[in-house]
């Protein structure tokens, strides 16, 4: 039985801020926030925080033997059942402050692999979690038998199954080589899918931003997609498409992504890469940015950073600075790159729609060709290049509404009806 059904869990958030650290392997007052509300996500409570300071993190107990022996005191004082680092800690350092402490402990990226796990809900989504899940824990086996004991028994423990997973990393490793095939196949489908939209062009434009940022929000908006959008972390992880009419004269299929977040674990976006290469064949990135999120420049350079690492050169990207009924939008760029809108009020809707004919199509024309039998050839062209509505075969040729760009309409110019 999940714990979380009856009982919330009572956490502590730790960090550390070490001299040696990047400024993203750092703790600090804003990260813990961000861990507070990953928490909350997870169904948990905070009771206290303890924020630490120090050269270099101590190779036994991270914290350091004086400051772990404050963090004993403070779980018995305020009676936490576990301690959530924000920094990554290895299997030794967990042993031994769960040794010091009394309590659970468990860091960052198993918080983030806990949530992903109760927000899976297709068979997909499953898949990529489990994987996760597997790659996270296989280094971690040595000396891990107190924590594996723990499997679905609350936050940080809803792991692949009550497997003895310290005495059977065969089976582990097997198990992983299955959720890769099982997940080789679901791109094969996607590319199968890709070849069919791309005989169709039918453009590909992919919604992208941090975590609850209103990506779910704006494709409800724009498509009727009628996907739950609620004001949490992490609340989509399965990618949904729609159709969308920007015009008279484009369609395109808009995608919802999992969101992304700071200290994101790479296990996840390894295991996620079947949705994520999404972004790599997308003609154009929507990154959505909260307006009224006090983090917004830090969280929209952690989105900056996976679009370059996941997205495919050159793709041109469209900033729309979202929530502007909470927060006042920045100064939008002067090449017109940026909009500013409220999804949830439908304001500025209008004009992301036409910045995204505008960058997608440049100039389009839809027209009515009649295509002599002679220059059947021309219809292949057609399709693979341009946008089919409809075809008839008729006594004096081929009647073909299409939606084609400059240089097929110059081409085929004397061939137009209408």
């Amino acid at each position: 039985m999940d714990l979380m059904q009856t009982k919330s869990e009572r956490a502590i958030l730790a960090g550390l801020k070490a001299d040696i650290f990047t400024p993203a392997e750092n703790a600090t007052e804003q990260t813990l926030d961000e861990l507070e509300a990953l928490l909350e996500t997870a169904g948990g409570t905070c009771v206290g925080r303890l924020l630490q300071n120090r050269q270099s993190p101590d190779s036994h107990s991270f914290l350091g033997e004086g400051k772990a022996e404050e963090l004993r005191e403070l779980a018995e004082h305020l009676e936490a059942d576990m301690v959530i680092f924000d920094n990554d800690l290895s299997p030794s350092q967990i042993r031994a402050l769960e040794s010091i402490t009394g309590v659970t402990v468990i860091d960052r990226s198993a918080l983030i692999l806990d949530i992903f796990a109760q927000r899976a809900k297709t068979r997909e989504g499953r898949l990529q979690v489990e994987l996760a899940q597997y790659q996270y824990l296989l280094p971690r086996l040595s000396g891990m038998g107190k924590s594996l004991s723990r499997l679905g028994g609350g936050i940080g423990t809803r792991g692949p199954g009550e497997t003895k997973l310290e005495t059977d990393r065969r089976h582990i490793r097997e198990r992983i080589n299955r959720l890769k095939q099982e997940l080789e196949e679901v791109r094969r489908v996607r590319a199968v899918q890709r070849e069919r939209r791309q005989k169709n062009a039918i453009p590909v434009v992919a919604l992208v931003g941090y975590t609850n940022a209103g990506k779910s929000t704006i494709l409800n908006a724009l498509t009727d997609a009628g996907i739950p959008a609620n004001d949490r972390l992490f609340d989509t992880l399965d990618t949904t498409t729609r159709k969308l009419e920007v015009s008279d004269q484009l369609t395109v299929l808009l995608s919802d992504t999992v969101g992304f977040i700071a200290k994101l674990p790479h296990h996840l976006v390894e295991a996620f890469h079947a949705t994520l290469e999404e972004l790599e064949f997308a003609d154009l990135l929507i990154h959505v940015v909260d307006c009224s999120d006090p983090e917004r420049e830090a969280h929209a350079q952690v989105v900056e950073e996976l679009i370059a690492q996941l997205a495919r050169p050159g793709v041109p990207v469209l900033t729309a600075y979202n929530k502007t009924d909470l927060g006042e939008p920045p100064f939008l760029p002067p090449d017109g790159s940026g909009v500013a809108i409220s999804a949830k009020y439908g304001k500025g809707l209008d004009e992301l729609l036409a910045k995204i004919e505008k960058t997608l199509t440049g100039t389009l024309h839809r027209v009515t060709l009649l295509l002599p039998y002679s220059q059947g050839g021309q219809l292949d062209n057609l399709h693979q290049r341009a946008q089919v509505l409809q075809t008839e075969y008729e006594g004096e040729g081929i009647r073909v509404k299409a939606i084609v760009d400059d240089e097929l309409y110059g081409r085929l110019r004397k061939y137009v009806v209408e």
